[in-house]
C-alpha cells in the first residue's frame, strides 16, 4: 500500500512539473482567474499587459486617477508569453486601450536574442490583437535602462528603434519613450530611481512613468 501511494505521489509531482514546463506562469494566471470571479473587471479600462514594471505597479490607480485601469502585467514574462496568454490577459476584457511594458525579459534569452527577435515577437503580439481589436488604440511603451542590464543595451536600443518605427506604419498605435527620460544629464542611468536590485523601479522612478504616460492614455 505504501508503494503505491509513493507511485501517485511521484505521477502527482510529475503531472505538476510537466503543467509548469507547458505552462508558465500559470499561477499568475489562474490568480487574474480568481480575481475577475471575485470582482468582475470594468468595462471599457485601459489595459495594462507585460512584465514586472507593471506587476510592481501595484498602486498604478493612483497615478491615473481619472482612469479605469486593469492591470495584468506578470513578473518575468516575455513577448512570446503574452501571445500564449492572449485570450485570458487581453481578450477577454474589451479594453477601451491597450499598454504593452514587455520585451526587457526577452533579452536575456540567450546569445540568439537580437533586436530582430524581439521586433518579430511584437510584430506577433501587435497582429493578434489587431486580428480582434482593429481600432482599439495600443500603446507600447519603450523598454527601459535598467542598471543590472547594462550589458542588453545596445540590443535594447536597437529593438526599441525598430519598434519605434514599425509603430509609426501603424493606425491607433503609439509609442511611449520612457527610456531617456530615466538617464541623467550626461546620458547615463540613473540608479537613484531604482530598488536595489537594480532592476525594478522604485516610486520616483514610477513619478517618471506617470509624467511620460499620462499625456498618452485615451481620455474617459
Amino acid at each position: 500500500m505504501k508503494l503505491l501511494f509513493k507511485i501517485f505521489f511521484l505521477i502527482g509531482l510529475l503531472s505538476i512539473s510537466f503543467a509548469a514546463i507547458s505552462q508558465p506562469f500559470i499561477n499568475e494566471i489562474n490568480a487574474f482567474r480568481k480575481a475577475d470571479s471575485i470582482t468582475a473587471p470594468p468595462k471599457n479600462a485601459i489595459l495594462l499587459i507585460g512584465s514586472s514594471s507593471f506587476t510592481n505597479w501595484k498602486d498604478v490607480a493612483k497615478y491615473f486617477p481619472n482612469k479605469t485601469i486593469i492591470n495584468r502585467g506578470f513578473g518575468g514574462s516575455s513577448l512570446p508569453h503574452l501571445i500564449m496568454y492572449a485570450e485570458e490577459v487581453i481578450f477577454k476584457y474589451n479594453p477601451k486601450q491597450i499598454l504593452i511594458y514587455c520585451g526587457e525579459n526577452d533579452l536575456t534569452g540567450g546569445p540568439s536574442i537580437t533586436a530582430d527577435t524581439i521586433v518579430e515577437r511584437f510584430k506577433t503580439l501587435y497582429q493578434l490583437i489587431r486580428s480582434k481589436y482593429k481600432k482599439v488604440p495600443i500603446a507600447y511603451i519603450s523598454m527601459k535602462p535598467s542598471p543590472s542590464r547594462e550589458k542588453y543595451l545596445a540590443t535594447m536600443q536597437a529593438a526599441n528603434n525598430l519598434i519605434e518605427s514599425y509603430i509609426k506604419q501603424q493606425q491607433k498605435s503609439t509609442y511611449i519613450d520612457v527610456y531617456h527620460s530615466m538617464l541623467d544629464a550626461e546620458g547615463k542611468i540613473r540608479s537613484d530611481i531604482f530598488l536595489s536590485d537594480k532592476l525594478h523601479m522604485n516610486a520616483a522612478g514610477y513619478k517618471i512613468w506617470q509624467g511620460v504616460i499620462e499625456p498618452y492614455l485615451i481620455n474617459q
